[in-house]
């Protein structure tokens, strides 16, 4: 009979040796991040803003929506989330106006790629529909749209029940029904400060209900809670728009970029200007920026620039100026930023983009 084999067990510093180096390798897995500095270089891999932070601790979530399926100009908008997050972490994040923003947390959110593909091949058929349009082509591009306006009503909706502050980074204008819709599920009342170069009030501009030129135009049809529509710089309109802003009853205000410059040029300061544009919203703002509203040097490449239009500080101080009368901006949009090599147009959208957090944190 063979002799019984002895049972072996590791001797007991071999396993407390084996302990402590899994519990090294933790804590270095703990510390392999630096603390936060807002003055250092952002580091690879990091936010918006070079910032790092999850959706779940940010006070700020902002949308980002790829689409340009209706673009009646230049295209390039749809890329424009990913090179605003990019130009982003070249900013300093202290700001003049409103201190430090990015210690509320400001998190973008993920990219659908659904609604990336949805937009290229709604694209298509605008394409087709604008050499022959037939009902069933139109009715497809009308669909298209309205799965957009559902997702970023749905999306937008998740982030306001845990009380986010929600902003929409375009993509053209179109892309900013969803969330104003959504706000206005939570919200009784609320005014739009809407800057650009147009009054977008035409009905199915081409054919297409959800056309980024008909934005406004379905606003004012489909959401009752929007009581007043203020414009600021428009320069390129048609007449039917402008007979629709006579027969709003002062729902629709436009400030016209000819008659501000005059009204400067003849003596009147430009703070009276923008006093009078203010005295005109609501106490809850929505802000719709549309970056052909600026003057082109800012935003040359985006779809359908137009001369003239507002200074970058004449737009900080028309902000500034709403948040020290009062008022409260519960959402906006950054919208129809054009993408270019030198991605200039993306640093200055990045710039209001943090401009226009700061300021709602601080009306709120």
């Amino acid at each position: 009979m063979s002799p019984a084999k002895k049972k072996t067990t590791k001797p007991k510093k071999a396993a407390a040796k084996t302990s402590t180096s899994k519990k090294q390798k933790t804590d270095r897995k703990k510390v392999s991040l630096p603390p936060f500095d807002p003055e250092a270089p952002a580091l690879p891999g990091s936010g918006l803003f070079g910032l790092r932070t999850t959706a779940k601790a940010a006070r700020v979530h902002i949308l980002p929506v790829p689409w340009e399926a209706t673009v009646s100009s230049g295209k390039g908008t749809a890329k424009a989330p990913k090179e605003v997050l990019e130009a982003s972490k070249q900013l300093d994040l202290f700001d003049a106006d409103t201190g430090r923003p990015y210690e509320a947390g400001i998190q973008l959110l993920p990219q659908s790629s659904a609604m990336r593909r949805l937009s290229e091949e709604t694209s298509l058929l605008v394409n087709r529909a604008r050499r022959a349009a037939s009902p069933k082509l139109l009715e497809r591009i009308d669909k298209a749209g309205a799965r957009l306006n559902a997702f970023v009503h749905r999306t937008a909706s998740k982030s306001l029940a845990d009380d986010k502050l929600v902003g929409v980074l375009g993509g053209d204008h179109s892309v900013s029904f969803g969330l104003i819709e959504a706000l206005a599920a939570r919200h009784d009342a609320f005014g739009i400060l809407h800057l650009d170069a147009h009054h977008d009030l035409r009905p199915a501009f081409e054919g297409f209900r959800w056309s980024h030129a008909s934005i406004m135009y379905n606003v004012a049809e489909s959401i009752p809670q929007v009581e007043r529509i203020v414009q600021v710089g428009v320069r390129d309109f048609c007449e039917t728009e402008q007979r629709y802003v006579k027969d709003s009853d002062r729902r629709i205000i436009a400030h016209y970029d000819q008659e501000m410059r005059r009204a400067v040029f003849e003596g009147v300061s430009f703070r009276n200007v923008v006093h009078a544009i203010v005295q005109q919203l609501p106490d809850k703002v929505y802000v719709s920026l549309d970056v052909d509203g600026l003057d082109p040097k800012l935003c040359p490449h985006t779809g359908t620039p137009v001369p003239g239009g507002l200074d970058f500080p004449e737009f900080v101080h028309l902000l500034a100026e709403v948040v020290h009368s009062g008022r409260t901006l519960i959402g906006f949009d950054v919208v129809e930023v054009g993408a270019s090599r030198d991605r200039w147009d993306a640093n200055v959208a990045a710039r209001l983009l943090y401009k226009l957090i700061g300021f709602a944190l601080a009306s709120q």
